[in-house]
């Protein structure tokens, strides 16, 4: 089975290969990398040749020079890309904060202007699939996840999936803090209802062999006060809420705060990416090796967990991460758990992006919503979940509003469908505001 990857020169990428090695069913006979820096991917390939040495059968790693030669011929695609590159999140970020409203990679005025960049090229990547490899699954990575799957689908359909390590990350981490080790977790018998879109959703149920731990664990203050979630929101707004948020809602709830911890920052997430990603290409190509180019990209990436989502947890009382939280990965596992599951048709339950269909009624059937679904050789079927509160379907509505305002504005170079994605945006608060942050984007892409 060929695994292609495009944005192969990413950050990230090792993290799936080192998956792919310890897969014992060697379901990948090779990986092909793309990407549009040849400098990277170089330096990539080279850390997968050092996470290769010793093992019994490494999976082959090629990388191909163009787009359709990485397609031909592959059986799933992973779209891990970022266009405009660190330098464009920045521009994402930065706009939006000098009027005064949330910059961030996926969420707010950031991720529309993310979007409206992204998904062109998206599209002509899912064009490219259809024509040169039809039977080919996309795994899509690339953010913002949903409303990029959301454009792609028009393409591929059902053949597209947006994943995210956020849900199954908010899972482990509660159902670690309501007693149950990862042994429990990985047997099948721990069950969740989770909700949303991709960055905004719910953990509304956790259950072990059919008894439900949520409220339990929702009324132990120390025990909230043990995982991320516990500490981005307080005991009191959880349980207040009667669920468990996706850690990005975290800039919905505690818009003020966390806006109040970005205003004056020196130094935004994409700024500090730029510097120290670029910084690790840099120094990589001149290491001599794979071994040192391994230990570089080791450190980078032990220092890239430990200051995830930094100013929300600065807006909270400036803790750090869990040691579970650094491992890295997540993404790599989600994907290689859909994989399987389609291949041995196993009806795995992941949470994933997928068409709406009937799961939120009040939602069309092709939008792109995050929700547990059951996984086969046909693909992933969302499952029925239980109706959504009014101020959850209410935020969901608004966001998908704005998500499917920006795949117009992008598709057909439509500015009033642009200017109506970021006005409409709940942390956007004046369509003026949102017509400045568009002129500007434009004068600076």
């Amino acid at each position: 089975m060929r695994l292609t990857i495009l944005g192969g020169g990413g950050f990230r990428v090792p993290l799936v290969y080192r998956a792919l090695l310890a897969d014992p069913a060697d379901s990948v006979s090779e990986v092909v990398l793309h990407d549009t820096d040849s400098r990277r991917v170089a330096v990539i390939a080279e850390v997968l040749t050092r996470l290769a040495e010793g093992h019994p059968a490494p999976v082959p790693v090629r990388v191909a020079q163009s787009l359709d030669e990485a397609l031909a011929g592959a059986d799933f695609v992973f779209s891990a890309i970022r266009v405009g590159g660190t330098a464009g999140r920045i521009r994402d970020e930065r706009i939006p904060l000098a009027e005064g409203v949330l910059g961030q990679e996926t969420v707010g005025a950031g991720g529309v202007l993310y979007g409206l960049r992204t998904i062109p090229v998206a599209l002509h990547i899912a064009e490219r699939v259809a024509q040169l490899a039809p039977a080919a699954w996309v795994i899509n990575f690339t953010n913002p996840a949903g409303m990029v799957t959301e454009a792609m689908s028009q393409v591929l359909g059902d053949r597209v999936i947006g994943i995210c390590d956020s849900p199954v990350g908010l899972v482990r981490r509660a159902a670690r803090a309501a007693g149950l080790g990862p042994a429990a977790f990985e047997s099948g018998r721990v069950g969740y209802d989770y909700v949303g879109l991709n960055h905004l959703g719910w953990l509304r149920s956790l259950t072990f062999e059919g008894a439900e731990l949520l409220p339990r664990l929702l009324g132990d203050d120390s025990a909230l006060a043990s995982f991320e979630e516990g500490r981005l929101f307080g005991a009191e707004w959880l349980q207040t809420l009667g669920a468990l948020p996706n850690e990005y809602l975290h800039y919905y709830y505690f818009r003020r705060e966390t806006l109040d911890s970005l205003r004056d920052t020196r130094e935004t997430r994409g700024e500090f990416l730029d510097q120290q990603q670029g910084g690790f290409f840099e120094r990589a190509a001149a290491a001599g090796g794979p071994d040192a180019v391994y230990a570089l990209w080791e450190r980078t990436r032990l220092e890239r967990e430990e200051t995830y989502m930094a100013h929300s947890r600065e807006a909270t009382g400036g803790w750090q991460r869990d040691s579970h939280d650094l491992e890295g990965g997540g993404y790599d596992r989600v994907a290689l758990a859909l994989m399987h599951a389609i291949v041995r048709n196993s009806g795995t339950r992941l949470i994933l992006n997928v068409r709406n269909g009937t799961t939120v009624p009040q939602l069309a059937p092709d939008a792109i919503v995050e929700t547990v679904c059951e996984v086969t050789a046909h693909g992933a079927r969302p499952l029925p979940c239980a109706p959504l509160r009014e101020d959850q379907l209410g935020l969901m509505l608004q966001v998908k509003a704005v998500e499917r305002a920006a795949v117009v504005a992008a598709t057909r170079k439509d500015r009033g469908a642009a200017l109506r994605a970021l006005a409409l945006h709940p942390l956007v608060d004046s369509p003026a505001v949102a017509a400045r942050i568009l002129e500007r984007a434009a004068k600076e892409d």
